[in-house]
């Protein structure tokens, strides 16, 4: 598989991502293992914002077939490019960052899933984009979307999304709109206090919102340095970049 206008890496470089790929995944299986929990419950999302399309097609070898971006526009690139090179239908894209509205409609072309809704105006923006797509062939299935949860009120040591309390409100309006299909929550552990905690606080949130909302049963929670703690507390995906692609390269593709 070749990239335009990019260098394949190195052998070095592919067995190393594939030997870090296969130690994460081994990680999560005795995560769930101690958890009492199937490894096939759990999903492992490898994070490659920062890094060339060429590290993906090296992932893709090693037998991954998700991969989490953040960055618009170089995710829509990148995505577009490995399609491209692998001519594959099977691969997925997620936007896992805190997306602006002027972004939506890119993201809408490429993204399989994004995580980070946190907002009505964000939501309905996302549907009006999707079903452009849609109508334009440049998509071919509604947008999978997780409501990102905030875990912290104070908002200067917060990582963003929507207090528990407005919730269910977002939820109804976004399991109305067409071209969304609400699959679940999504959080990210602030940064002061235990992981456990907020892990905790995590599935709580998530037990009720499953409790009314049945079909939205994913969890995305845990990364490199937290993820045997949020499998323990019911993530069903683990958002996974400097354990498998290493340090962010210091000229961004």
């Amino acid at each position: 598989m070749a990239v335009p206008d990019q260098e394949s890496v190195s052998p070095a470089r592919a067995s190393q991502l594939a030997a870090n790929l296969a130690s994460v995944r081994r990680r999560v299986d005795e995560a769930c293992v101690a958890a009492g929990r199937s490894p096939a419950d759990v999903a492992l999302l490898p994070v490659t914002k920062f890094f060339p399309a060429a590290d993906v097609l090296a992932l893709i070898e090693a037998g991954a077939t998700e991969f989490g971006e953040s960055r618009e526009p170089e995710a829509g690139r990148k995505a577009e490019d490995v399609r491209t090179a692998t001519g594959r239908t099977d691969l997925r894209f997620h936007m896992i960052g805190q997306l602006q509205r002027n972004k939506a409609k890119s993201v809408a072309r490429w993204a399989d899933r994004v995580h980070s809704v946190d907002s009505l105006k964000l939501a309905q923006t996302l549907d009006r984009a999707t079903g452009v797509a849609l109508d334009n062939g440049d998509r071919a299935a509604a947008l999978e979307v997780l409501i990102q949860v905030g875990l912290d009120d104070d908002e200067a040591k917060g990582r963003g999304g929507v207090a528990e309390s407005d919730l269910a409100g977002l939820a109804e309006s976004i399991a109305e709109l067409p071209n969304l299909v609400l699959c679940g929550l999504m959080v990210i552990a602030p940064l002061h206090g235990s992981a456990d905690r907020w892990m905790a606080e995590s599935a709580r949130i998530h037990r009720d919102f499953v409790a009314q909302y049945p079909e939205a049963r994913e969890l995305s929670a845990g990364m490199s340095g937290d993820l045997e703690i949020a499998v323990q507390h019911g993530s069903t995906c683990v958002r996974v970049g400097t354990a498998i692609m290493g340090d962010r390269p210091l000229i961004s593709p």
